[in-house]
């Protein structure tokens, strides 16, 4: 049986961004803005608001993302509560490149398991990687989201896995967002079967050498964040991003195209920025963010709890 809490939970998840430049599916960063939802066990049905980015746009039933993804692990811990009580406050843009969809799916995971008396046992942190992976359909983005910092993601026998690196002192980021959209959908159909195989070799010493970069060498981050397999066959789909990104390394600033885009990555301060006089046209945000060292934080408040959990719920 399925024992639930009756206090809420908050969750607090980060942007990120993923592939870095020559990084394709593997690498990601997490950024300094975050998502935010309350969750608890309440009523019947789902009761859900949506506060900040994609307020009004978003679904506000169990369509929504994360209350998809709530009930998809209540399913994996064994039953599902009669009713949520749940509230999205939403800093991340939506389909940006930043990763909100990845910020979703491990809010959802993660508010879930928090409701669950022992769910920390039942879905332990590792599988929490895997079910998220399996959710969004790559790990690159859910990885650094739960974990902090960089991280290297991989599937092992389809079972999404990551390690976590620590950022360099040196590591500065700078996120240029446009106001249009973007679909990682239509980005990945953007790019062809198969690449040249010295092209293939060329990110892989690339992506080596980004990780030094990131860890030790910041120095290096110009060289290391080229790439051959994705942002140029991208490049027509997001030509302002892409125009962006040449001015930037023109200049001498480390830029690429963070995730599927179109918002633009640049490592470096608002200062340097400015002083590259790379024209940035309106309808372009220009956010200064550190490196979220922390990832998914939970908290569970005990303040109104009952002095037991209920044992509510339906057998999935």
């Amino acid at each position: 049986m399925v024992r639930f809490l009756t206090a809420p939970v908050r969750v607090r998840v980060p942007a990120t961004s993923a592939n870095l430049g020559p990084g394709f599916d593997a690498l990601g960063l997490a950024l300094n803005l975050h998502d935010e939802v309350t969750a608890r066990v309440a009523g019947t049905g789902i009761r859900l608001t949506v506060d900040g980015e994609g307020a009004g746009e978003l679904p506000i039933d169990d369509a929504h993302l994360v209350a998809k993804c709530m009930l998809a692990t209540f399913d994996r811990l064994g039953g599902r509560p009669e009713g949520l009580e749940l509230a999205c406050h939403n800093n991340i843009p939506q389909a940006r490149g930043l990763g909100s969809s990845s910020a979703a799916i491990v809010a959802g995971i993660l508010a879930a398991r928090a409701l669950v008396e022992d769910g920390p046992q039942r879905l332990p942190d590792a599988t929490v990687l895997e079910l998220a992976g399996e959710i969004e359909g790559h790990p690159d983005n859910v990885a650094p989201c739960l974990l902090g910092g960089l991280t290297i993601a991989w599937l092992e026998g389809g079972l999404a896995r990551a390690v976590r690196l620590e950022p360099a002192a040196g590591v500065r980021t700078t996120v240029v967002i446009p106001t249009d959209q973007g679909l990682t959908a239509r980005a990945r159909e953007a790019l062809p079967a198969q690449v040249p195989h010295p092209d293939a070799a060329f990110n892989a010493g690339r992506s080596a050498l980004l990780v030094h970069a990131l860890t030790s060498a910041p120095q290096l981050l110009l060289a290391a964040t080229e790439d051959r397999l994705h942002q140029d066959y991208r490049a027509a789909g997001m030509p302002e991003s892409a125009q962006l990104v040449r001015g930037f390394r023109r200049a001498g600033i480390p830029a690429v195209v963070s995730g599927a885009g179109p918002s633009v990555l640049v490592f470096a301060t608002m200062d340097e920025i400015a002083k590259s006089e790379t024209p940035v046209t309106s309808g372009w945000q220009v956010l200064p963010l550190d490196v979220d060292a922390r990832g998914a934080l939970v908290e569970v408040d005990l303040q109104h709890a009952e002095r037991d959990p209920v044992a509510a719920g339906r057998a999935s």
